[in-house]
């Protein structure tokens, strides 16, 4: 008894210590783990791209999915949402992080820029949206550096909470980056944003449409404006999205307004010459006319006016007061279905320039993004090959790789078009949105004449 028990103490000090030395380890391997604590990061934005944006950072859908991701779903699977950031590998999944000011978000994402920098500081990138709305928070949101705390995965963590609302979304600043094509490229809809709708929003204010304040935002005021202009040039396309003849009109008609009005003067027996010729190739135009424009006022004159003016119901018979003569309310009728009939063959033409854009670019020979010194690929190639065709670039040298030799080509190029002024300007030797727009202009022109000549099967 006396030995057992001198060694019951020792024994149970054994076992307790053990107990100790096994539950040491986890929990100081898990306090460490788990314990939030304090880093320096500098943070950037990125966007999802999606089709039919007015403008792209890159200069088209397919590079800026290149540098921003498709921007559907993150590296871990998750679909993208507010608070969604990508950080480096050193930051496990679910990993969150508060940022003073700004939130908490949560790491789904990784990206080959997202490493850590040197002195310890990390990489974050924040997502920012989708569309136009994404790109101008992105481009707001520009370069930070903040302390932030991590709470690593597995341990309570804060709930994410960032409202992307919040960050401003200037849509001027996209204005840099339109594509080429303009509003005809794009495709705003009822409840988006962006710099398209801003632009849909001031072509119609232009045309008198739209009242309401130029916001950016597709509502019901503009729907209302797009309705109502749709209406005007007779046109039987949704108005709660601005379809691609519907825009055609809209550049045409803000092109025509200016120059098309006050065109049509009072017609009578006694009218001008002058007066008289104007109402006889408005007339003509209209489809009502077929005499020669010779000034003077005579019954096939008087047939012509008649039947337009009782086409708009505002005579009935010949021996009506006013029938066969241009008063104030005939000619406010004749200036605005001229004015229509202009802007529909004006529409035309611009449809047709689109549609060889987008079958130069269906057949590989248009270019989808900017490009500088340094870049490669079929882009490259098709670059150098409008430059040859315009004079300033060696056919023997194409090889699809933008060197001295090409951005020396492009500068000239530039100063030959008034597009910089020497090879000091920021933009020399850059191929940005206006240099590639002057460039791809000349092709298009070009195959539009041979299109006008001989159908789409020259292309």
């Amino acid at each position: 008894m006396l030995c057992y028990n001198d060694q019951m103490p020792f024994r149970r000090i054994v076992l307790v210590l053990a107990g100790i030395l096994f539950i040491l380890p986890y929990s100081a391997y898990g306090d460490t783990a788990a314990a939030p604590y304090e880093q320096e990061f500098v943070a950037t934005a990125y966007y999802s791209p999606v089709p039919g944006q007015c403008c792209y950072v890159t200069g088209g859908l397919a590079a800026d999915r290149v540098v921003n991701g498709v921007g559907v779903r993150a590296a871990d699977g998750t679909d993208v949402y507010p608070g969604m950031a990508a950080a480096p590998a050193a930051f496990p999944f679910g990993t969150r992080i508060a940022v003073p000011g700004l939130g908490v978000m949560e790491v789904h994402d990784r990206g080959g820029a997202i490493v850590e920098l040197p002195g310890g500081v990390h990489r974050i990138d924040v997502w920012a949206g989708h569309g136009e709305e994404g790109l101008a928070r992105a481009l707001a949101f520009g370069v930070q550096r903040f302390r932030g705390t991590v709470y690593p995965a597995g341990a309570p963590q804060p709930p994410v909470a960032l409202d992307i609302v919040r960050l401003p979304a200037p849509f001027a600043r996209l204005k840099t980056y339109a594509r080429a094509e303009g509003l005809l490229g794009a495709r705003p809809h009822a409840g988006g944003q962006g710099y398209s709708v801003v632009l849909l929003q001031q072509y119609l204010r232009g045309l008198g449409y739209l009242t309401h304040p130029v916001t950016g935002l597709f509502g019901p005021a503009t729907e209302a404006a797009l309705r109502t202009f749709l209406s005007a040039m007779r046109l039987d396309v949704p108005s709660g999205e601005l379809t691609e003849r519907a825009t055609a009109f809209l550049l045409a008609a803000t092109r025509r307004k200016d120059g098309a009005r006050n065109v049509i003067h009072t017609v009578h027996s006694g009218s001008s010459p002058r007066a008289v010729r104007a109402a006889q190739k408005a007339l003509r135009l209209l489809g009502f006319y077929r005499g020669r424009t010779h000034g003077t006022y005579d019954d096939a004159l008087f047939r012509a006016i008649l039947a337009f003016q009782q086409g708009e119901h505002l005579v009935g018979a010949a021996d009506d007061p006013g029938a066969g003569r241009i008063g104030p309310l005939t000619k406010a009728a004749l200036e605005r279905e001229r004015f229509r009939i202009l802007v529909a063959q004006d529409a035309e033409h611009l449809l047709l320039r689109h549609r060889i854009r987008e079958r130069m670019r269906e057949s590989g020979e248009n270019i989808d993004r900017f490009l500088a010194e340094g870049d490669t690929g079929s882009d490259v190639r098709i670059l150098q090959q409008f430059l040859t065709e315009r004079g300033f670039f060696p056919r023997e040298k194409i090889n699809g790789a933008f060197g001295p030799l090409t951005k020396s080509a492009v500068l000239v190029f530039q100063m030959a078009e008034g597009l910089v002024r020497n090879a000091l300007d920021p933009a020399a030797g850059y191929v940005g949105p206006g240099t590639l727009a002057r460039l791809q202009d000349g092709k298009i022109r070009e195959l539009y004449a041979k299109v006008r000549a001989e159908g789409w099967g020259v292309l």
